[in-house]
């Protein structure tokens, strides 16, 4: 993967420069997720390991309230599994990008990957290159995945550069900056941009109202719970209406 991380290729350095604009929202998130971690007493050792080693702001987020409280740890698991669940799609649709790769680059670039990175490749590059067009780094597959690598690069250090601010200058920053609700807002950019069809925004609203409804449950199991009911209504309107409305493939099929 480290061949891929070249100032010199242009590829790279399009991927870094395009995902610049996102840099302050997420800059701003990693910060306000560091200053959460120290305030939830909560050491400096276990901070950066869970800096490192999560990587994933919302379900460090979400994890913590639940770690001061002592919760059980499946709730915690479970809390953090769900809230992560759109990584298994990021992950099933750079499949067909991925799968000439080896596997270590692979775990690489799934480690890596974040929301904002992965929506920006995807709307550059909506088809795969062919898995035989590997080509050198300025063309085809390769190509793909320098200006994947640098809006990861770009994205991981600014991550982990405004979390590192957090976590050692937390007495510094006062909290009338309202760094929450700047990282709520850059969130929710993330997650608008992902709403592109009906289903999807009624899985937003459905999981959005069904966590409002149910806020007073312990452990923020309400976050659980809205995941799961829009996940199940969802996925069962979306079996119904594919029976209902049959691919242009099959109907073809059945009149001849």
């Amino acid at each position: 993967m480290l061949q891929l991380i070249r100032l010199n290729n242009p590829h790279f350095r399009q991927g870094a420069i395009e995902l610049l604009p996102a840099c302050i929202g997420i800059f701003t998130w990693g910060l306000m997720t560091g200053v959460a971690m120290i305030n939830s007493d909560m050491n400096y050792p276990q901070s950066l390991l869970m800096t490192f080693c999560v990587f994933a702001g919302s379900s460090q987020l979400a994890a913590l309230p639940l770690l001061a409280s002592h919760a059980p740890i499946w709730v915690i698991l479970a809390t953090a599994f769900c809230v992560n669940l759109r990584f298994v799609v990021f992950s099933a649709h750079l499949r067909n990008y991925l799968m000439s790769q080896t596997r270590w680059r692979r775990v690489m670039f799934g480690y890596f990957t974040a929301d904002i990175s992965y929506v920006q490749f995807i709307k550059t590059f909506p088809n795969p290159a062919p898995p035989q067009d590997t080509g050198d780094l300025h063309t085809g597959v390769n190509a793909q995945l320098s200006y994947l690598a640098g809006s990861n690069v770009m994205n991981w250090l600014s991550w982990m550069s405004g979390s590192l601010m957090g976590i050692f200058l937390t007495q510094f920053i006062p909290t009338q900056w309202g760094l929450g609700f700047a990282g709520i807002l850059a969130l929710l950019g993330i997650s608008l941009s992902l709403v592109s069809s009906q289903l999807r925004l009624l899985a937003a609203a459905l999981s959005a109202a069904c966590a409002i409804y149910f806020v007073d449950l312990p452990f923020n199991l309400n976050v659980l719970l809205g995941i799961l009911i829009s996940i199940a209504i969802c996925d069962q309107l979306s079996f119904h209406g594919s029976k209902i409305m049959p691919s242009k493939d099959q109907s073809t099929s059945d009149k001849t």
